[in-house]
């Protein structure tokens, strides 16, 4: 069993909906949510002309394989209506893979740990929520130290589901 770091993210339609509908569909394949961070709201990264995002990190303990959990997150994201037009493109979910127990992984398919967390802000503050300590297998660092030295400038906001109106 490996424990399980993903990213879920949406800006468009009913975000808060979408996270949570992927979120039950997960946690039908892998079992209980053993830790969530809280919602976060940020501006698009990579493609900024797009609505805000809503992003929240996910842990499991999972023994499916890595290729089988891409396969399973990929197969959750189409059935909530993603469509894969551009790269950064705005979606309704965004499932990634940000660790899979210590393993490093380089295929086609497959980058892990995902090969851009430790510059995304969006991705390391929920991250360093839930696992600061957590070490980063290829650089050395505990998320917290890599959420110090982030260079990205995008302000990351905790999102209050009470204030939301869709």
């Amino acid at each position: 069993m490996n424990n399980l770091y993903l990213l879920l993210g949406s800006n468009l339609g009913d975000r808060v909906f979408y996270l949570t509908e992927a979120e039950r569909r997960l946690s039908a394949l892998f079992g209980k949510t053993i830790q969530k961070s809280k919602l976060y709201e940020t501006a698009a990264w990579g493609l900024e002309d797009q609505p805000s995002f809503l992003n929240q990190v996910l842990v499991y303990r999972t023994g499916f394989s890595p290729r089988v959990v891409l396969a399973l997150t990929q197969r959750i994201e189409q059935e909530l209506g993603r469509i894969r037009k551009e790269r950064w493109g705005a979606r309704v979910i965004d499932i990634d893979i940000l660790f899979y127990g210590p393993q490093v992984i380089e295929t086609d398919l497959l980058h892990l740990p995902h090969p851009q967390l430790h510059l995304r802000r969006f991705t390391l503050a929920p991250l360093a929520e839930v696992a600061p300590e957590l070490v980063h297998p290829v650089l050395q660092k505990t998320i917290s130290q890599l959420l110090e030295e982030c260079p990205d400038p995008l302000e990351v906001k905790e999102f209050l589901k009470q204030n939301y109106q869709d």
